[in-house]
């Protein structure tokens, strides 16, 4: 099971014919998503057949209330609340193996194997590519024979093909030598591009091309091999012209506190009365006060972008009705997405604002993927700054813009048309439903995928 984010039936076509070729020759469906369409709430959807409110994965990430602390891209499945694919699968048949390939929430599941992204942190600030394994032996053994994993190519400014081509690699080497009945892999490639020009951007027909040959070679692979194909994805990206700053709003109607330390401003969640933890196109708003629910909600429907906001009701009936989930929820306008930004003063912006730190950012920040244009010479100031932590000295990777503008893709609001949306595509034309299919259909069709004959 291939899961090629992004991948919509409107990207489908002359630049993926390696894709195209499978839905000829299977078939195909529009995938209906969940709210938020985003990578941690689709994916567990998908392996526990749960809607959001069942699973409690409200995005990829929100505030732990007991911690008082937001944090985003944790990795424990022990936060997917429902019965895993790869149990389920299990107790039918007791020789049943799983391999989870990069998909989140990969750490300390069930699965029998897994690899996921897991740098090390040494003190001295350094961050040094590396992933976790399931079983431990696996990590060395696949690092020795495909080399390091390209951390700095699966997120940041060179996000890029080489990461996929790291994980297909993987896959190959994970089948061969386990022999899984179900590999489950993450393809990340497309979101790059996407998020950076949008669908219709100049570099997109190439990427799709790359990513498509990168599948090509998974599901002849797969195919030899005599196992069956699902292609499938967790959501569109469409073309975006600008972001909503939500807690500059909350912020300066007196909601939100800052603490300053060392002369920059760090957003204090526990002790605000509001605040929005942004998630692409979606951000749940905490209201520390029940009282106040009416005027934030009122308030934030002011602001230009914002489509909608949510409350208990309204959540309720889009699936998202999980204490996790902020009192209330702001849903984007098509053409805008929603910054963590908090700072009215860049000068006074956190020291990580300006580095590709996906943990310490209270919000979800796709200007990681750029590189300052201000910058002179940007690659050379990369090398030189590396240079001196590879010398040992403590040195800020400090490259990256606070200018949300630069980012043309955004993506978790629903899908306005099946065209924008994921899809679903199977080299068994049989197995897959006529009409659309729901996300939480998704579970029972791999299930349907492994153990039924056709």
């Amino acid at each position: 099971m291939l899961d090629v984010v992004g991948l919509t039936p409107g990207l489908l076509g002359e630049h993926t014919p390696a894709l195209a070729a499978l839905q000829r020759a299977g078939a195909s469906s529009p995938l209906g998503t969940v709210l938020p369409a985003v990578t941690c709430s689709v994916q567990s959807t998908f392996t526990t057949g749960l809607p959001v409110d069942g699973h409690g994965c409200v995005g990829n990430g929100w505030y732990f209330r007991e911690l008082a602390e937001i944090g985003f891209w944790k990795q424990s499945n022990h936060l997917v609340s429902g019965d895993k694919i790869w149990d389920v699968a299990r107790r039918r048949d007791p020789s049943f193996r799983c391999a989870k390939l990069f998909w989140w929430f990969n750490m300390y599941s069930t699965a029998d194997f897994a690899v996921t992204p897991r740098p090390m942190y040494p003190a001295d600030g350094r961050k040094l590519p590396d992933v976790y394994t399931k079983p431990p032996a696996l990590r060395a053994s696949l690092q020795e024979r495909l080399g390091q994993f390209p951390l700095f190519d699966f997120w940041g400014p060179r996000a890029g093909i080489t990461s996929s081509k790291w994980i297909a690699a993987s896959t190959i080497d994970v089948w061969r030598e386990q022999r899984p009945t179900l590999a489950m892999v993450y393809l990340p490639h497309l979101d790059y591009v996407l998020q950076r020009e949008g669908p219709n951007g100049p570099s997109v027909p190439a990427e799709l091309r790359a990513v498509d040959a990168v599948c090509g070679d998974l599901i002849e692979f797969a195919q030899r091999d005599g196992a069956r194909v699902i292609v499938l994805s967790e959501y569109g990206i469409t073309p975006v012209d600008g972001a909503v700053h939500l807690n500059r709003t909350l912020r300066e109607a007196d909601l939100l506190t800052v603490r300053t330390e060392l002369g920059r401003e760090l957003l204090d969640a526990g002790a605000s009365r509001a605040f929005a933890v942004a998630d692409h196109q979606v951000a749940h708003v905490y209201v520390q006060e029940p009282a106040l629910v009416g005027d934030v909600k009122r308030l934030l429907e002011q602001v230009p972008g914002v489509e909608r906001v949510l409350d208990d009701e309204a959540k309720r009936a889009a699936g998202l009705d999980h204490m996790r989930a902020g009192e209330l929820v702001a849903i984007s306008a098509p053409d805008k997405w929603f910054s963590y930004y908090y700072w009215l003063d860049d000068d006074r912006a956190p020291d990580f604002a300006r580095t590709v730190e996906i943990h310490r950012k209270p919000g979800y920040d796709p200007v990681e993927l750029f590189l300052d244009p201000k910058l002179v010479a940007p690659k050379a100031t990369v090398a030189w700054k590396l240079a001196r932590r590879k010398l040992g000295f403590r040195t800020l990777m400090d490259v990256i813009p606070l200018d949300a503008s630069l980012v043309k893709g955004s993506h978790g609001r629903l899908p306005s048309s099946e065209r924008d949306g994921p899809v679903f595509i199977s080299s068994v034309p049989e197995l897959v439903p006529a009409g659309p299919i729901a996300a939480t259909e998704v579970k029972d069709l791999i299930l349907e995928h492994i153990f039924q004959d056709v």
